[in-house]
């Protein structure tokens, strides 16, 4: 990495986003702590970019310190339950999954294929197919921006739900190291949770499936949707899903048409906001006119760049479809990815 020639766009699956005022690159922790310790020092706005997967930058860029954190380093302790890991916050997500599995430790590999880092898991609590991170996550250690201090916070401190935390919402600071609880491998396997990779198995709900399979078969199902990373693919040129399944009452629930997906959230219930916006008219593929950011052409929840696309481009037509979701079924879709600037405001 050229450090003086690198925008946001160079860091982000998005591939859109200014320059930033000041970019520095953290290979180790000490040095990501460094980095950090003295853009709080100077008072300077500061934004910690791993993947960059889940990241809308404004074209004019981020004005303060940017800290790329590449840090590495994967660790385990294993007793007669299971396996402690603690894993550097900069290595890539879907790498680590591939150690887990290779390891024999269990609970992640329903998670393959998902972009980003480790450090930024926790961040978004992140899910799927059956699995959420918080079901193995045991604790991070934080940098905490308000007080400046290091420490281990455990998992029930950090207020995990659908796709949020603490993290997100309010406690400020950079993850350096997660720890997860794992178990391990049996002959057997992992019981299969959810009912699209059950089905895609050909198995029954609950049937176990050796961590090898599940992860096959996750990766070769996110990537019928675009969902894998592949420089040749511009449908994988996104931020992933870009709006979260709406939650609502149970009463406002019975309003919606009958064949409307939905699903338990305690007292609440969980509406897909991919049926939302194919029923609302916004189809697969479209893009406003003029525009180089579109609806991919393989699922309807992940806005792309479709090359040389601008974050102007994409917040616009983020904005159309939340406004023609809302117009249709009176829902207000909520963006997943953290916005830098003044786009979706």
């Amino acid at each position: 990495m050229t450090v003086a020639d690198t925008t946001l766009a160079d860091l982000t699956t998005l591939r859109v986003g200014g320059p930033a005022g000041r970019l520095l690159v953290a290979e180790t922790t000490d040095e990501l702590v460094a980095h950090v310790v003295d853009a709080w020092a100077d008072e300077d706005d500061w934004l910690v970019v791993g993947g960059g997967s889940n990241l809308l930058v404004a074209d004019s860029g981020f004005p303060g310190t940017v800290v790329v954190a590449r840090t590495r380093g994967v660790t385990h302790e294993t007793d007669a339950d299971g396996v402690t890991v603690r894993v550097a916050a900069g290595e890539p997500w879907d790498a680590f999954i591939a150690t887990t599995v290779e390891r024999g430790w269990t609970g992640l590999e329903a998670l393959s294929g998902i972009p980003g880092t480790v450090g930024a898991a926790p961040v978004q609590n992140i899910g799927a197919y059956g699995v959420e991170l918080s079901d193995v996550l045991t604790a991070v250690d934080l940098l905490d921006a308000e007080t400046g201090e290091r420490s281990w916070v455990p998992a029930a401190e950090l207020a995990l739900g659908y796709r949020t935390s603490t993290l997100k919402h309010g406690r400020r600071g950079v993850v350096l190291t997660v720890e997860f609880r794992l178990g391990t491998a049996t002959e057997a396997g992992v019981p299969v949770r959810y009912a699209q990779l059950a089905g895609s198995l050909g198995v029954d709900l609950g049937t176990r499936v050796a961590p090898t399979g599940i992860r096959s078969e996750v990766l070769r199902l996110r990537a019928s949707k675009g969902m894998v990373l592949d420089d040749a693919d511009p449908d994988t040129w996104s931020a992933g899903s870009f709006f979260t399944n709406p939650i609502v009452s149970s009463g406002f629930a019975g309003t919606m048409p009958a064949d409307a997906p939905r699903w338990p959230a305690g007292d609440d219930v969980k509406l897909s906001a991919a049926w939302l916006i194919e029923h609302a008219g916004v189809h697969r593929g479209y893009g406003v006119p003029g525009s180089r950011a579109a609806i991919s052409s393989k699922h309807t929840l992940a806005l792309t760049n479709r090359g040389g696309a601008t974050a102007a481009q994409v917040a616009e037509l983020a904005r159309y479809v939340q406004l023609t979701v809302a117009n249709r079924f009176g829902v207000t879709l909520v963006p997943e990815p953290v916005v830098v600037g003044d786009l979706l405001d």
